[in-house]
């Protein structure tokens, strides 16, 4: 069995409010990261179109989660300062505040399972909710550490999970 390649461990991290940029839908888990590469592209060329580059990482937010049935996600990026959208691309922001955060390389299963199991080990408690859709979180992304456009492996794909945290 594989094992996850933690670069740096969990913890707590205060995060500023960050401006951001992206395309929200809601899609089966099975097949959810074809829709995040497909995503990913459309953004890219979203912003290029526009001359905008973003300033952050790449992410994808995680809004409601059920591992079983449909999940709403978001595929965005940081950029320098809230954006005009469009019919397709919203502006919005990464809400500032405490964060249960690690680093890691390839299988992202592994790392949020070591995400929760140090946070239920810590008494951590994730900023979220129970919603009719699946568990509902004020704030729950994966940041593309590595630019997905510089390096085609996502096995060698450096990448921070963040859940927002009750403090």
């Amino acid at each position: 069995m594989a094992i996850v390649e933690l670069i740096k461990p969990p913890r707590i991290e205060q995060r500023p409010e960050l401006p951001c940029i992206g395309i929200r839908l809601v899609t089966p888990f099975r097949g959810m990261f074809k829709v995040r590469d497909d995503l990913l592209r459309e953004l890219y060329e979203w912003l290029d179109g526009r001359g905008v580059a973003a300033v952050g990482p790449f992410f994808l937010r995680l809004h409601v989660i059920d591992m079983e049935g449909p999940m709403e996600i978001e595929v965005g990026a940081v950029t320098p300062d809230r954006l005009p959208g469009d019919a397709r691309v919203s502006a919005g922001v990464l809400p500032a505040g405490p964060y249960a955060t690690l680093t890691y390389r390839d299988h992202a299963r592994r790392a949020n399972s070591a995400l929760i199991d140090w946070a239920k080990a810590n008494g951590v408690v994730f900023d979220r909710s129970d919603d009719p859709m699946g568990d509902r979180f004020t704030c729950r992304y994966e940041a593309y550490v590595t630019d997905p456009r510089t390096e085609p492996r996502k096995t060698r794909w450096e990448v921070e999970l963040n859940i927002r945290v009750v403090q």
